[in-house]
């Protein structure tokens, strides 16, 4: 039986979801819904979505199993939590919620309601990624001793339609880009025991110079220069580093594992494929062969998986606990920088379970010939 999936919120991130749930078998792409009815009937045009219904309409409907929720950040939180109140299983774009305390609420309210949360990001469960999580977990590099994970860019004001939410609370480049370094991060090391963080706000103003709005003033409202230290539960230490503040090139790698054994280079968190190296020693650095699929953009793939567990009743791989932990850690870097000491986690998960090797893209372990 495919699991009938409804999406709310049809702007801008919606066309990389919706044609990989349309390629799953086990996924029917049955509504979608928008505050902006034009917006979410043009979407349903372009990609032949049956019905467009309202948001609260589409959450009240007994024929929606799955809610994509595909809202502003701010709303993520309430849009789960209706879901799952009105007994629907919800996957939801990151961060999973602004704050501990309102992904703590979103986890009880699925537990009451005996309902699946699953949350982006969904690129760790790519090629790229699950051939660096079996490159260690294979010893590749030895014991895992430390990493770097960078993200320092010129923020969205130069190319995004709307940008003004990412200067806004649930913005900055933690909650923005954080959650895809922080997943695969868990993935691959663990959870997290504490952190160190600085953080600042460069400039105060932003000019937008995209279309529609070129021209318009946006006030900062959060820190966006962000560098942190990461204690992770085994005792791996690493370096966190966010920013939108850059206004020239930098050469600091995207993300690097360093082992007792080999250093790995892991392809960026915000795609699913990418290019995975390794070196030992002084050896210069080799690339290593993927041993996944999905190295292509495959936005849903963390919903698809969810579904497909609903039929077995294993464990979804981008669940609310890894989630939950994700803006755990976003927040203390915040509340670190603003104390000025070190914060203990208050939550902790387990690595997701790997993907298989070996299955044809779209096609996932429960439904494997």
């Amino acid at each position: 039986m495919k699991t009938r999936v409804g999406v709310i919120g049809c702007g801008n991130i919606a066309k990389a979801y919706f044609p990989t749930i349309q390629k799953f078998a086990h996924l029917d792409l049955a509504a979608c819904a928008d505050l902006n009815a034009e917006v979410a009937k043009a979407k349903a045009a372009e990609f032949g979505v049956p019905r467009v219904l309202t948001p609260d309409r589409l959450i009240a409907d007994p024929d929606i199993d799955l809610v994509l929720n595909l809202t502003i950040p701010a709303a993520h939180a309430e849009i789960d939590q209706a879901a799952l109140n009105a007994g629907k299983h919800v996957f939801s774009e990151k961060p999973f919620a602004l704050t501990r305390e309102e992904g703590l609420s979103v986890a009880a309210v699925a537990g009451q309601a005996k309902r699946r949360v699953g949350c982006a990001p969904d690129t760790v469960l790519g090629g790229g990624h699950q051939t660096c999580r079996q490159l260690i977990d294979s010893g590749a590099i030895g014991r895992p001793i430390g990493f770097t994970a960078n993200m320092l860019g010129g923020g969205h004001e130069t190319w995004h339609p709307s940008p003004e939410f990412y200067y806004e609370k649930g913005g900055g480049p933690v909650f923005d880009m954080g959650p895809y370094y922080l997943h695969a991060l868990i993935a691959l090391l663990g959870p997290v025991r504490r952190v160190s963080g600085s953080a600042s706000i460069t400039y105060a103003e932003r000019t937008i110079t995209s279309q529609p709005k070129a021209g318009k003033i946006v006030r900062v409202e959060v820190p966006t220069h962000v560098l942190a230290l990461l204690e992770f539960a085994d005792g791996v230490t690493g370096t966190f580093s966010m920013s939108f503040d850059l206004r020239g090139r930098h050469s600091n790698p995207c993300l690097e594992v360093y082992g007792d054994g080999g250093s790995l280079r892991v392809p960026d968190p915000n795609g699913f494929g990418g290019k995975v190296e390794i070196s030992r020693g002084r050896d210069e650095w080799q690339e290593i062969p993927p041993t996944h699929g999905y190295l292509e953009n495959t936005r849903g793939l963390g919903l698809a998986d969810l579904a497909a567990a609903l039929a077995s009743g294993r464990d979804h791989r981008a669940n609310e606990r890894i989630a939950l932990h994700a803006v755990d850690v976003m927040q203390a870097i915040h509340e670190s920088s603003t104390e000025r000491r070190w914060i203990d986690l208050t939550t902790t998960c387990k690595r997701p379970l790997p993907m298989k090797a070996g299955l044809p893209e779209f096609v996932l372990d429960e439904f494997a010939p």
